[in-house]
Parts: structure tokens; C-alpha cells; sequence
């Protein structure tokens, strides 16, 4: 049991010893020089340690002397000045700040051999040390010495001792009580120390499984030696980036406890919380063998799309100058937005209009069977399919011409021609019968040369309702004959401005003054303007070319 225990103190000890000769790595004192008094430098040595907050931060350089101001007290007037010690040191190693006018420097013994160091408090005050400032013995304190105390031991010291302890004894041998109680008010860290071993005692199991276990620690230790040596330069550079940020560590112990105290709720709901988490965690403690295989396939992957991000990378900084560049477009782009309900209304009506099965004008069976099922619109039910929509036509016009005119195989397509020597070579304009004002002989060539386009033929089959002339049947073999149902469909004058017509009904024609988009209006540049106007009176005037065609086209061709 006693091994294990001195085992367990060495192996605190090196760690202690590790963790506080790692310096800081800030260069706030690197390379200053500090003049410290003390009544008595005992045990101090050349090359021996000064230490700032417990951290190695120096060492001793020199010592001399002194009975100049910093060795005397304040409180001491009239008397024979004092002698002590001046000890010397230099701060080599970075990471420290400047000492001020409060600091405070102990001499403490370092192992039980009899080692001493230098330890200080840089201080907090506002005023600065400068380099080479003296810190006066009343910031200074001096340990006893283990060696002079054991020197009681000898003659004839001890005999000295013994008459001291003897008169001190008989003196107080009638008062107990305020002895008992100048001792208990003695000091503070007596009541404190009562309080530790205290609560040393109540663990004590503890303590002793701790010291039990304390060989299959350090086996452990042992093992991961390197892992301990990686942990002790870590805690050292941690301790370094500490000490360059006490005030703000010391301001966060202050508000800790209204912290805490907040954080209570807090933790309270994180406990539900983990116990409502329990299920979840048993099921991902299940399914870590499949993560673990997911995310090591997964690294493979991710490597290989990193060329593919970083060409999206270039690709959107591209992407970004074309948005830019394109802001001129989108301007102009939302004004004409703001002008195309005008057009999109009227366009909306005729799409719908041309896919609207009960429009369809022609009765084709294959219209239903090629449908849609239900409850698609335009589905295959012979009572709403009666023909192709107009939308369907045209698709249907498109598709079969296609067929109508390539053959293909597994090869290749091949465009087929076919020529008939008939008498449907020639150009006709007017192909009417007898009872639209034609003859028998126009009637004849209309039904062995035509191509079906419905029964309903506005101008050949039925009268055109649009004919300018008021329907007069006269252009053809016919000559000029008129007819009732030609008069009826004379187009007339509208009595308002956008009257609407009904079906069956001729087009209005504009009124006065108002602007006729059936009729073609063509601006001609001024001079062919001014040629053309002197043609039509007669004139005569006008600059016509005359020297070839090639003027002439230039001439007509010009802007």
C-alpha cells in the first residue's frame, strides 16, 4: 500500500513539475530585467528558476548587497539602516507581461533537497515597472529555511528551545481556553486545513480505491507515454495563452455563478431531453457498422467530386458576370412585360380555343380512338370526341405528312416522290361551280384535282363573307353577276367604334379616319415615293435612271 502511494505522488509530482516549466509563447517580457530585495537569499543560486503565476519564466542572474532604500521598512525611522540581499534576474522566456508598481515576489523551496526559486506576481496596478526597476523588500517575503529549523536539533540550540517551550508552557498553562481559541484565530488556513482533512475523511473509500487502482493507471501512463508527453506540451501552451488572458478569465469566474445559475433550467430540460434520446441512441449504437461503412465509402466519393465543384465554382463566378451583363436585357425584358397581358389575354383564348374538342368542325373516328382515357379533358369517349381539335390537327398534319413522304428501314430514311401527268399542273385561281356564279366545266376540274380541306370552303363552296366588293360574283367565267345571297353579305359600316359582329355576319369595315390593318400599308423611301407619284399623275417627273439595270436596281434598292 505504501508503494502505490509514494508511486502515485511521484507520478503527480512529474506532472506538476512538467506542467508548470512549460512557458507561455507570448512575447510580452522576453528578454527583461528585474531587481528583487529580500531579507535573507538563502538557498538562491546562479541559473536557478524565477517563476511568474508558478510558470518558468527566467532565472537568476547575480546577487549582491544593499542597504539603500528598497531594504528598509516603512514603519522604521531613527534606526540603523538594514542590510539585504539584491537578487538579480532576467525573464528569457516569452509569453509574460510587464511587471508593475503591486507585484510580489516570494522565495520558495523547490524540493525536499533543500532547491529554491523565485516567485512573483506581476500584479495588476496600471503603472508599468521599467525595465531594471527594483521591487522594495515590503512586496518581498522570505521562506525559513528547512535546514535552519532542523539546526534546533542541536546543542545548544535544543537546550534553548527547551527553556523557551518550557516558560511559554508554565504561562500558559492556566489558560487553555484562550489558548485553544488564539489558535483557532490564529490563522485562516488553519480552519481551512480543519475543513480539507474533514472532507478527507468522509472519502476515504475513495481515496483508497484510488489508491488501488493507482497501478493500473500508471500501466496506462506507461503505455501511452508519448500520448502524456503530447498532453503535457499541449496543457503548457495552454497555460501560456491563459496567463496572456487572466483579467479575462478572471472576469468569467465572476459572472460563473449567475451563469450557473441561469444554466440550471437549462441542464434540467438537457436531462429529459437525453433520456427521450436514450431510444435513439440504441438504435444508432445499431446502425453504426452500417455509418461507418457508408462514411468510409463515402471519402472516395467526395474526393472524387472535388474537380466537379470546383468547375461549379468557376462555372457560377461565370455565371455571376453574365447575370451582370445581362442587366440591360431584364430591363428591357420587364418593360415589355408590362405590356403583354395585353397580348398574352388574346393568346390565351386562341390556344384554348384551338384545344377545345367541342370545336372540332370535321367528324373523324380515329379522334376518339387515338384520345387520352379519362378523366383527361380530351378524353376517348365517342360522345365528346367527335373530331380532331385544331391544336391536334396541326400536329397530326405534321406527323403523318412526315410519314406520307420518308420511307425508312433499319438503314436509312429515303424521301419519296411520286408525279401524275394529269391536267392539275396548271395554276387556277378560280375553281367555282354553277350555283356560286363558275361553270360545269371549273366544278369538274375542282373535284378531280382538289385536296379535301373541309366542307365548309369560304369564295369556292360558300359565298366569302370578307369579299370587298360587297359579294359580287364577277371575277371569274361568270362575268358579273350578282346574287341575293351575295348582297347579304355585303360588308356594312359599324355603327360604333369595336362593334362586335355575330356568326354568320360580314366583317365592318373601319370607320372614318380610323386605321384598317386588312389593307397593307407600305411606306416607300421619298425618292421612289416621289417616282411613283409622278407615274401615277402622269408627269412624268421623278430622276429615272436610265444608263443600265445595274443603276436602275441601285436605284430602286437604296435606303
Amino acid at each position: 500500500m505504501t508503494r502505490r502511494i509514494v508511486t502515485a505522488l511521484v507520478l503527480l509530482a512529474v506532472c506538476a513539475i512538467a506542467f508548470i516549466s512549460t512557458a507561455a509563447n507570448n512575447s510580452g517580457g522576453q528578454g527583461r530585467e528585474v531587481k528583487i530585495a529580500f531579507d535573507n537569499a538563502f538557498g538562491l543560486t546562479k541559473g536557478g528558476d524565477l517563476r511568474v503565476a508558478g510558470v518558468r519564466a527566467g532565472q537568476t542572474t547575480d546577487f549582491k548587497n544593499s542597504r539603500g532604500p528598497e531594504c528598509q521598512n516603512v514603519d522604521t525611522k531613527n534606526q540603523k539602516p538594514r542590510t539585504c540581499a539584491i537578487v538579480i534576474a532576467k525573464i528569457s522566456e516569452p509569453g509574460f507581461k510587464s511587471f508593475r508598481t503591486d507585484s510580489h515576489c516570494d522565495i520558495r523551496q523547490q524540493s525536499l533537497i533543500g532547491e529554491y526559486y523565485v516567485d512573483c506576481q506581476p500584479g495588476t496596478a496600471p503603472k508599468e515597472l521599467a525595465n531594471g526597476a527594483m521591487i522594495p523588500v515590503q512586496r518581498t517575503t522570505s521562506t525559513v529555511p528547512t535546514d535552519l529549523v532542523n539546526n534546533i536539533s542541536r546543542r545548544p540550540y535544543r537546550e534553548r528551545l527547551r527553556l523557551i517551550l518550557a516558560e511559554l508552557g508554565t504561562g500558559l498553562a492556566g489558560r487553555p481556553d484562550d489558548l485553544r481559541e488564539v489558535l483557532r484565530r490564529a490563522h485562516p488556513g488553519l480552519r481551512e486545513t480543519r475543513k480539507v482533512l474533514q472532507i478527507l475523511g468522509n472519502q476515504k473509500t475513495i481515496i483508497r480505491n484510488f489508491i488501488a487502482d493507482s497501478d493500473t493507471v500508471v500501466g496506462q501512463l506507461d503505455q501511452k507515454k508519448r500520448d502524456v508527453a503530447r498532453w503535457i506540451r499541449e496543457t503548457g501552451r495552454t497555460a501560456a495563452i491563459s496567463a496572456s488572458r487572466r483579467d479575462n478569465i478572471a472576469a468569467g469566474f465572476q459572472r460563473l455563478p449567475t451563469f450557473l445559475g441561469e444554466l440550471q433550467p437549462t441542464m434540467a430540460r438537457l436531462g429529459e431531453l437525453t433520456d427521450a434520446q436514450t431510444p435513439l441512441l440504441r438504435d444508432l449504437q445499431r446502425a453504426a457498422p452500417a455509418l461507418n461503412e457508408f462514411f468510409t465509402r463515402l471519402g472516395p466519393f467526395a474526393n472524387a467530386s472535388l474537380p466537379a465543384f470546383r468547375s461549379l465554382g468557376r462555372t457560377a463566378d461565370v455565371g455571376t458576370s453574365a447575370f451582370r451583363e445581362s442587366q440591360q436585357e431584364i430591363t428591357q425584358l420587364r418593360k415589355l412585360a408590362a405590356a403583354a397581358p395585353v397580348l398574352g389575354k388574346p393568346l390565351r383564348q386562341f390556344l384554348q380555343q384551338s384545344d377545345n374538342r367541342a370545336r372540332a368542325i370535321d367528324t373523324d373516328v380515329r379522334a376518339a380512338q387515338s384520345a387520352p382515357p379519362a378523366p383527361d379533358k380530351n378524353s376517348n369517349s365517342p360522345k365528346k370526341r367527335a373530331g380532331f381539335t385544331a391544336m391536334e390537327s396541326l400536329l397530326n398534319y405534321l406527323y403523318w405528312q412526315t410519314l406520307a413522304i420518308n420511307q425508312f428501314d433499319e438503314i436509312s430514311h429515303v424521301l419519296r416522290t411520286a408525279n401524275f401527268i394529269t391536267g392539275c399542273t396548271t395554276v387556277q385561281n378560280d375553281l367555282r361551280g354553277p350555283e356560286m356564279g363558275g361553270t360545269e366545266a371549273q366544278a369538274t376540274l375542282r373535284e378531280t384535282c382538289k385536296s379535301y380541306l373541309g366542307p365548309y370552303q369560304p369564295g369556292i363552296l360558300h359565298p366569302d363573307p370578307t369579299d370587298p366588293d360587297g359579294g359580287k360574283i364577277g371575277f371569274g367565267q361568270g362575268g358579273g353577276q350578282t346574287t341575293p345571297k351575295s348582297i347579304a353579305l355585303r360588308s356594312t359600316t359599324p355603327a360604333k367604334a369595336g362593334e362586335r359582329r355575330s356568326a354568320g355576319q360580314p366583317v365592318a369595315l373601319p370607320l372614318p379616319g380610323q386605321f384598317d390593318p386588312s389593307v397593307p400599308h407600305v411606306t416607300l423611301p421619298p425618292a421612289i415615293q416621289a417616282l411613283v407619284d409622278g407615274v401615277r399623275n402622269g408627269s412624268g417627273s421623278g430622276n429615272v435612271p436610265s444608263n443600265g439595270p445595274e443603276q436602275m436596281l441601285d436605284f430602286l434598292l437604296a435606303p
